[in-house]
């Protein structure tokens, strides 16, 4: 898709219907479904997180950024996600904190993002995470700067690509809920898009394909 079509859906994104945990759990493990329908979030008390789901023009056609998270020992090791991390005492909201997490990781300012809106938040189990996802874009051809210690490798993943459905598959794998299980994945090239991320990929898409449908 061209910058300039996506620029234009960003009135009809604003105002758009969240499906929130209806497309979470599309492209959710069947052991986490069993788990939403009776969690009491309040008394897990968990901690709190902000992600960027930035969009931005290369070579005129619109892109969705991705980082590689670095090896370490945590459940969330070595996985594909979007730049963001941990709430801080300094954070003034979710927003700053994701826009905070994007400078830091990627090396992106906030003044070179626009921030559109909040997406739904996102509950992960295994770390008991929740997550605050934010949309924004940039117009310009962004250059990005990784931070070597939280960042192996980014991802640029065409707008036109994210939207095909033929990218959308189950994969059996080890997770933090079973040894081998069918989990609902994105594929990039060689590169499988799984977990949190996949949820929140899940609504993104389901926001977009609705705001392409309306005249």
């Amino acid at each position: 898709m061209d910058f300039s079509d996506f620029l234009r859906l960003i009135p009809k994104i604003e105002h758009a219907f969240l499906p929130g945990e209806q497309s979470h759990a599309k492209m959710s493990p069947p052991e986490r479904c069993e788990i939403m329908k009776t969690l009491d979030l309040k008394a897990k008390n968990p901690k709190q997180a902000a992600v960027m789901m930035l969009f931005y023009p290369r070579n005129e056609k619109t892109n969705l950024i991705l980082i590689i998270r670095n090896a370490y020992p945590g459940v969330h090791s070595s996985q594909i996600a979007f730049p963001g991390g941990k709430i801080e005492k300094s954070d003034a909201s979710f927003m700053e904190t994701a826009l905070r997490e994007t400078e830091e990781e990627i090396g992106i300012s906030p003044s070179q993002i626009t921030v559109v809106r909040q997406f739904s938040q996102v509950y992960i189990p295994p770390s008991n995470f929740l997550v605050h996802p934010f949309l924004g874009y940039s117009c310009e051809e962004l250059i990005f700067k990784p931070d070597p210690n939280e960042v192996a490798g980014l991802i640029e993943m065409p707008l036109d690509h994210f939207l095909d459905d033929v990218n959308m598959h189950s994969q059996t794998m080890a997770t933090s809920y079973s040894l081998a299980i069918d989990v609902p994945v994105f594929t990039i090239n060689e590169h499988r898009v799984w977990g949190a991320t996949a949820m929140m990929m899940g609504e993104l898409k389901d926001v977009l394909k609705s705001v392409m449908d309306v005249n």
